[in-house]
């Protein structure tokens, strides 16, 4: 059980961090212990998940037991879509879901859904999503972004790609990747919906010429010989955010310690599977299963060890493959992180003023609550909330200037 004397102790000596997060935190520390114990308010915690290789760190601390460590049982349950899964969060059929992180800031600013408050517990995962072109377009010779480029320019029509949900991580790669080449997604292309485990059917059927999705359906679109893949979105950037652990605002302030519960439960999940092979083989073969992603277990094993092949006959290893814990780095839910899908929403004129971008990642970003289940597992956090990356087209970014960031990109939305 959660130790709170040991854990007060340990942020009094972290130094650096704790200073640096100590204006984060305003509120929850005391909130933590409403109870006046770190008993979990709620023992049962529905959490959702869609098909996708991403959920597993929710799904095996459930397998696994590590739930029942922390005084909780936790319920996965399957989704269809993920316009679903937003509308049984905002409504409380869910407590909390694997998700997409653009569409926990969609719904705080009332974009793509409902407006609520919303909360980012944790990242559940880095990298591991690609973008498919179909075959039939790889045999006209577009086999990347800039080949893609010369053949919708050559042979003019409307080009039709998809992601999994309009704020959505998926979409965001697909914009910037096919920005990044030279075509305005929005003025050049149709960008459709559709829920993950329903992209290779469509592509089969020829209803869209690309998509963004996460992992199995990249590889499956590849075994069924219906796409290739043109770029990984660890090419887009290196150790991107991707799904989160997110829930209400509502949820965390009724609920903290059965939130800091599941978080220390995934974390613990994410640990073991990132622990070695052995552990990443024995998910594979649990999240195939029907009741959770319903496909074959080659459909997975491959790349979540970075053994990838682009359908064409290049292969490689990928050490930027799709990670679950990596030391604690993947799980800290940066507020960088959170301010660039706000900036991405801006490009594309999902938003149509700036919001105050600190501001909202701050309130959604549950970094106190965070550091406190981290710190009981002897997990670190980072010294500083914002990072640094630089992206595939060139352009760094650091969340020191979010507006002029968005307003920076030549190719952008209305």
């Amino acid at each position: 059980m959660f130790d709170r004397k040991s854990a007060q102790r340990r942020q009094l000596l972290a130094g650096g961090a704790a200073a640096t997060l100590a204006t984060l935190t305003s509120g929850l520390a005391s909130s933590a212990w409403a109870a006046g114990s770190d008993k979990p308010e709620k023992e049962e915690v529905k959490i959702g998940f869609i098909p996708l290789t991403d959920c597993a760190s929710v799904v095996m601390a459930a397998e696994l037991g590590f739930d029942k460590k922390y005084g909780i049982k936790i319920i996965p349950s399957k989704e269809a879509s993920w316009a679903g899964v937003r509308d049984k969060l905002v409504n409380g059929e869910l407590d909390m879901s694997h998700v997409l992180y653009g569409l926990i800031y969609g719904v705080q600013l009332g974009i793509g859904g409902p407006k609520k408050d919303m909360a980012v517990l944790m990242a559940l995962n880095n990298n591991g999503q690609a973008i498919t072109l179909s075959k039939k377009l790889a045999d006209a010779g577009a086999v990347d972004g800039p080949s893609l480029a010369k053949v919708m320019a050559a042979n003019p029509r409307e080009y039709t790609f998809a992601g999994t949900f309009p704020t959505g991580t998926h979409a965001m790669w697909m914009h910037y990747w096919l920005a990044a080449a030279g075509i305005n997604p929005v003025a050049g292309a149709k960008l459709i919906t559709v829920p993950p485990p329903q992209m290779v059917a469509n592509m089969r059927v020829g209803n869209m010429d690309g998509f963004c999705v996460g992992e199995p359906w990249n590889h499956r679109a590849i075994m069924d010989g219906v796409g290739i893949t043109a770029n990984t979105t660890q090419d887009i950037w290196k150790d991107h955010p991707e799904k989160v652990l997110g829930t209400t605002l509502e949820f965390v302030k009724k609920y903290p310690n059965t939130a800091r519960a599941v978080v220390m439960a995934v974390l613990e999940a994410s640990r073991w599977i990132d622990a070695g092979l052995q552990n990443k083989l024995k998910m594979a073969e649990t999240v195939a299963q029907k009741s959770y992603i319903n496909t074959g277990v080659e459909a997975i094993n491959q790349r979540i060890l970075g053994r990838y092949q682009n359908g064409l006959g290049k292969t490689w290893d990928d050490p930027n493959h799709m990670k679950f814990f990596n030391d604690g780095a993947v799980n800290f839910p940066y507020l960088s992180d959170g301010m660039w899908f706000l900036t991405q929403h801006k490009r594309w004129g999902l938003l149509k003023s700036h919001p105050d971008y600190l501001a909202v990642a701050k309130q959604v970003n549950q970094i106190g609550l965070y550091t406190e289940a981290a710190k009981a597992l002897g997990i670190s956090v980072p010294k500083d909330p914002m990072r640094t990356s630089k992206l595939i087209d060139g352009v760094v970014w650091d969340g020191k200037d979010p507006a002029k960031y968005a307003d920076g990109f030549k190719i952008k939305g209305a």
